[in-house]
This record gives structure tokens, C-alpha cells and sequence, in this order.
């Protein structure tokens, strides 16, 4: 059974990960990782009225949330995760944005190795 993608909400947590949180970035996001106190994988995700209007930013959103679900077992447990997503993702489509997300979690883990 697949499990739930669990959503920070609270401002918070935000806070919390974006100020004690290890980050990656590239043209079209920014990928913050931070442990957590045995709470699973929990997923954040932050789209600026920049990025476009309500209609981009939910489709970029459920884009996100969407390769999370199908890849949930390639993010390290018992982290926080909060996506930032940059102007340039505005046009981006479902395989696009996968490359992005692997490619900035990939610069993540060897960040934490180096």
C-alpha cells in the first residue's frame, strides 16, 4: 500500500527547515532538507505569486506532490522537504520537473556526503 504524502502546513515548520535546513538549488528550485523527530517524509512546497497566476501554481503544485507519491522511497526517511519554486518553472511539464527534483536532490545527498 502506498503511503500518503504528509504535507507541512504549519508556518513553523517552514521556519524551522528553511533556517536549520541543508538547501540545493538550480534555475527552477530550490530543494530544502532537514531531519526530523521520527515523523516520516513530510513535503512542504512554496510558489510565489510570481511564478504565475492561481492556475500555474496549483498545476506546478500537484505536479510536485504527484512525483513525490510516485517516488516517495528515493527520499531519505525521517526528513523534511520544502520545495521552492522558482519563475522559470512556470512553462516546466511533468518530466521536466522530475529531472529538476533529482537533479537537486542528488546535489543534496552529495552535499551531505562531502
Amino acid at each position: 500500500m502506498e503511503e500518503k504524502i504528509v504535507s507541512l502546513k504549519k508556518n513553523s515548520d517552514f521556519r524551522n527547515v528553511y533556517r536549520f535546513g541543508n538547501s540545493a538549488a538550480n534555475r527552477y528550485l530550490v530543494l530544502y532538507k532537514l531531519p526530523n523527530k521520527g515523523h516520516g517524509r513530510r513535503f512542504g512546497f512554496s510558489i510565489s505569486k510570481k511564478v504565475g497566476k492561481a492556475v500555474c501554481r496549483n498545476r506546478i503544485r500537484r505536479i510536485l506532490k504527484e512525483i513525490c507519491r510516485l517516488h516517495f522511497d528515493r527520499f531519505p526517511d525521517h526528513y523534511d522537504y520544502v520545495f521552492i519554486v522558482r519563475q522559470t518553472s512556470s512553462d516546466q511539464d511533468y518530466h521536466q520537473m522530475e529531472k529538476h527534483i533529482w537533479h537537486v536532490l542528488g546535489r543534496l545527498i552529495k552535499q551531505e556526503r562531502d
